[in-house]
């Protein structure tokens, strides 16, 4: 699909005399969700966190209330707010707070190492950081290595595992408290400007920062409403971690539904289970782990519920056995896909009733395809990235998964090489290769930039080799992804070692755990020949097929 021309004319009654003004064209901002929730339902539930609850018009007071001390202390238009906490109110309110001051959010995933977060907020420049105190350690270890002078704001959560502190920081409620509940914050002069910044690894190890805008803030949160069907005032489960992609814009999207967000630090199936009872959840989200948490949680260590769960999940498509005992245990699954780039879901796997008949096994098949476009993506194909031609819907010819839209990005922060890349020909390209169905849906096939998905995180194979290029012991290195029940997969590394070299599984798995997240090392190690083309480049489908067939 690609834009019409148009020919005006200054006798064309449809243009002349009908130009925009702020009675009829306003930016598109999903801050607008926030007020308008307040203004209609404030006394109605916005936020449960353990035993704190706040209603729509608190949240909002809050938000503001950090805005305007974000404000206070020289933070505005075009700064940069890192956060690097749990899924809190806090985190949250930050989500409009930030964006309502004029400045950019950059959420930090909680999981990184030092280093990766030094990196981060040295490189998108980070003019302040609001973290839990749970996380005192690495970011003050981060901090050293950004080498930044930032205006730090704690979050003391009473139900954090651990509670650090850092020199200089302000707590969060003192810090809000002197801001204005009835801060006038304006919304964005063009609905182009960035509202978040988004880190994401590359094939080159490196994480590349995503700048989202706040109009397609405003269509995802949106494209979520009308793609999974929420209905007004849903109780939202917070599983999905904020700091994702936004967590999928949904802190947007719940606001503009007048929801309830649950909020929760850590869990497992049985606290799933049991703020499912207490809180009658409707919706939640997540990678196909935490469904099989859900799942194969006992029947005893869960509550009998009697109302419709919605669930939401991305990356490997969840297993036919898992969707069969959810299904019998009253969730209803919906499979969605979508990257980074793409302000995370923009493909959803939308369901047919006449599909409801089939046995599972084939319902689980069909829901395992990634899908077709979300109402708010304009366009969506797999192409043959040589030619930029389609691929014939026969479900066997593979191209490369494309998109167009509102909801891709405005481009990877101070990267114009990966920018331009990432968007040539008027495309983004995804780097994941499918095929195309003949009813239009897409499947993903294989990941051409070798990406690993374990747990929902994305992994750079290239990063963990470089980290095992360090061992002393090593001669060549290289990582694909593994098949894993729990996680969908985890990286699984072929080592060659130096002639007269001994070093143990064992050894080189705690050595990776020393420079790495620990999601991101292998979980197991081959040592022998790296198979290699005459020219010495690695066949990685080779190892592919290797992991797959390990025990």
């Amino acid at each position: 699909m690609s834009p019409q021309a148009t020919v005006t004319s200054a006798a064309d009654p449809f243009e002349s005399g009908l130009d925009r003004n702020a009675a009829n064209h306003q930016p598109l901002t999903p801050l607008g969700f926030i007020q308008r929730a307040a203004l209609i339902y404030p006394e109605r539930l916005a936020v449960v966190h353990g035993a704190r609850r706040y209603t729509w018009s608190e949240t909002y007071a809050r938000s503001r209330r950090l805005a305007s001390a974000l404000r206070k202390h020289g933070i505005g238009r075009g700064d940069v707010v890192a956060a690097m906490a749990a899924n809190t109110p806090e985190m949250y309110e930050a989500h409009f707070g930030v964006p309502m001051a004029g400045a950019i959010f950059n959420t930090l995933n909680t999981r990184l190492d030092a280093t990766t977060l030094g990196y981060c907020l040295r490189h998108g420049e980070a003019k302040a950081l609001i973290t839990d105190r749970e996380f005192a350690g690495p970011i003050g270890e981060a901090l050293r290595q950004a080498g930044r002078e930032l205006l730090i704001i704690e979050i003391d959560d009473a139900l954090a595992a651990t509670r650090g502190t850092l020199a200089g920081a302000h707590e969060y409620e003192a810090f809000i408290a002197a801001g204005d509940p009835d801060f006038a914050w304006e919304p964005p002069a063009d609905e182009w400007n960035a509202i978040s910044l988004n880190y994401t690894s590359g094939t080159t190890g490196d994480p590349k920062g995503v700048v989202y805008h706040h109009r397609g803030a405003y269509l995802t949160a949106i494209g979520n409403v009308l793609s999974w069907q929420m209905p007004p005032h849903p109780v939202y489960l917070w599983t999905l971690p904020m700091f994702h992609c936004n967590g999928w814009c949904f802190p947007w999207t719940v606001a503009a539904v007048a929801g309830v967000n649950i909020c929760m630090r850590g869990f497992t199936g049985e606290t799933i289970w049991r703020a499912i009872g207490e809180h009658r959840v409707t919706h939640f989200c997540g990678a196909p782990i935490v469904l099989n948490m859900v799942a194969n949680t006992p029947a005893d260590r869960r509550p009998a519920i009697e109302h419709q769960v919605n669930v939401m999940t991305a990356a490997a498509p969840p297993p036919a056995a898992t969707l069969e005992v959810m299904q019998r245990q009253g969730f209803h699954v919906t499979h969605v896909y979508g990257l980074t780039e793409t302000y995370g879901p923009s493909v959803v796997c939308a369901w047919k009733e006449e599909w409801d008949g089939l046995p599972i096994e084939e319902q689980a098949t069909l829901k395992a395809r990634q899908g077709v476009r979300y109402p708010n993506l304009e366009d969506l194909a797999v192409i043959d990235p040589s030619t930029m031609v389609p691929v014939p819907h026969d479900g066997e010819t593979m191209g490369e998964v494309m998109f167009r839209g509102n909801v891709v990005m405005k481009g990877y922060l101070k990267d114009d090489r990966a920018t331009e890349a990432g968007l040539q020909g008027g495309w983004f390209h995804s780097g994941d290769l499918g095929v195309c169905h003949p009813d239009g849906y897409i499947q993903l096939k294989d990941r051409s930039k070798d990406i690993i998905i374990s747990g929902g995180e994305n992994i750079s194979s290239i990063e963990v080799e470089n980290v095992l290029f360090k061992h002393p012991a090593v001669l060549l290195a290289a990582v694909v992804a593994r098949p894993d029940e729990k996680w969908g997969e985890t990286p699984c590394a072929f080592i060659e070692l130096k002639a007269d070299a001994q070093v143990s599984e064992a050894e080189m798995i705690a050595f990776c755990r020393e420079h790495l997240a620990h999601f991101k090392c292998p979980r197991r190690v081959i040592f022998g020949e790296v198979p290699k083309t005459s020219t010495g480049k690695i066949q990685k489908f080779k190892l592919r097929a290797a992991a797959q067939g390990l025990a």
